[in-house]
C-alpha cells in the first residue's frame, strides 16, 4: 500500500505530466534515421530545429560540441524532473542520471593527470559526490573523497581503474535505487565485465574486488562468450544472446540500449502516472539522445554508406 501511495502522490503526478511533455519533443527513431543520412553535420544540426536540442545549436559547432549539447539537453531534462519529483524520485532520477557525474570525475581524474581542462555537466541536485571531487588536487584525493560517498571505494586513483570501478558501481547503484532498471543495470554489468575479461584481458579477481553486483561469482571460471552468457543469471545475461566472439560485443551494446528503449515505452505507457512512467522517461530521454549523438556522427561522415548501415543495425 504504501509503495501505490507514492507512486499516486500529487509529486509523482505533476512529475509525470512534465515527463510527458518532454518525451514529446523526442526526435525518435524515424527522425533520427533522417538526420543519420544528412550530407553534412551542418545539415544534420539544421535538422535538429523544433525538437528538444533544436535550442542549443550554434552556427559551426564540430561533432564534438553538437554531441556535447545533445547531452547537455538531455541533462537540463533530467534536472527539471528531479525539481517536480517526490524525495524517493530525486533518489531514482539521480542514480539513473550518474553517467553525467561520472563523466565529469573521467574528465577530472584526467586533469588532475596532466591532461587540458574540460568543461564540466552541470549537475545541480543530481550530483553525489561531485562538488567534493570537482574541489580535488590531487588522485589520491579524489579517490578519498569517491571513498567517502555513495560510489564508494574505487580501489585505486589512476584514472582508468577508477572509471572501471565507477561504471560498476553506477550499475550497483541503479540495482539498489531503481526497480524497473533492475535488469538494464545487471545487463550493462555483465556487458562491462565482458569486455574487460574478454578483451582488455583483466584478472577475474582484480575484477572481483569491484564487487559487481547480482551476478554471481560463476563468471570468474568462464574463458569465452558463451561461458560467461552461461554463469549469469537469466536477468545479466540476456546481453549476451546472440554474441559468438569477443570481437561482437559491440553488438551486444546495442542490444543494450535496444533493450533499455524497449523497457522505456513499456514503462512509460504504464497505466497510472507515477513511479514507473518517471524512471521510464527518464530512460527514454537517454535513448533519445544517444541515438541522436549517433545520428551526428553518422552525418559528420557525410552520410556515408557504411556508417549509415551501421547505424540502422543498431538502433
Amino acid at each position: 500500500m504504501r509503495a501505490t501511495q507514492r507512486r499516486l502522490s500529487p509529486g509523482w503526478v505533476a512529475c509525470s505530466v512534465r515527463a510527458r511533455h518532454m518525451l514529446a519533443r523526442r526526435l525518435g527513431r524515424e527522425r533520427a534515421r533522417e538526420i543519420a543520412a544528412s550530407p553534412s553535420l551542418e545539415a544534420a544540426l539544421a535538422g535538429l530545429g523544433g525538437s528538444a536540442y533544436g535550442a542549443r545549436r550554434r552556427p559551426g559547432m564540430d561533432l564534438v560540441e553538437a554531441q556535447r549539447a545533445v547531452a547537455d539537453t538531455a541533462l537540463w531534462h533530467l534536472r527539471v524532473l528531479a525539481g517536480w519529483a517526490p524525495a524517493a524520485g530525486v533518489a531514482s532520477i539521480r542514480a539513473l542520471a550518474a553517467w553525467f557525474e561520472l563523466a565529469n570525475i573521467d574528465e577530472r581524474l584526467l586533469f588532475l593527470a596532466g591532461g587540458e581542462p574540460t568543461t564540466p555537466f552541470e549537475l545541480g541536485a543530481l550530483a553525489t559526490a561531485w562538488p567534493e571531487i570537482a574541489e580535488a588536487r590531487t588522485p589520491a584525493e579524489a579517490r578519498a573523497r569517491l571513498a567517502a560517498s555513495a560510489w564508494g571505494d574505487p580501489h585505486s586513483d589512476h584514472p582508468a581503474e577508477v572509471r572501471l570501478a565507477l561504471r560498476l558501481a553506477w550499475a550497483r547503484r541503479v540495482e539498489d535505487s531503481v526497480d524497473d532498471a533492475h535488469d538494464l543495470a545487471a545487463g550493462g554489468a555483465a556487458l562491462t565485465l565482458a569486455r574487460e575479461l574478454l578483451l582488455g584481458g583483466r584478472s577475474p579477481a582484480s575484477l572481483a574486488g569491484l564487487q559487481p553486483a547480482g551476478l554471481g561469482h560463476r563468471w570468474q571460471q568462464a574463458g569465452s562468450v558463451g561461458a560467461l552468457r552461461d554463469s549469469l543469471p537469466a536477468h545479466a545475461s540476456w546481453v549476451l544472446d546472440g554474441i559468438g566472439e569477443p570481437s561482437e560485443l559491440w553488438r551486444a551494446e546495442a542490444a543494450w540500449w535496444r533493450r533499455a528503449d524497449d523497457v522505456a515505452e513499456e514503462l512509460v505507457h504504464a497505466p497510472l502516472m507515477g513511479e514507473p512512467m518517471v524512471v521510464g522517461s527518464v530512460i527514454a530521454l537517454g535513448v533519445d539522445a544517444w541515438r541522436v549523438a549517433a545520428a551526428l556522427e553518422v552525418a559528420a561522415r557525410g552520410g556515408a554508406a557504411g556508417p549509415l548501415e551501421l547505424f540502422e543495425e543498431i538502433v
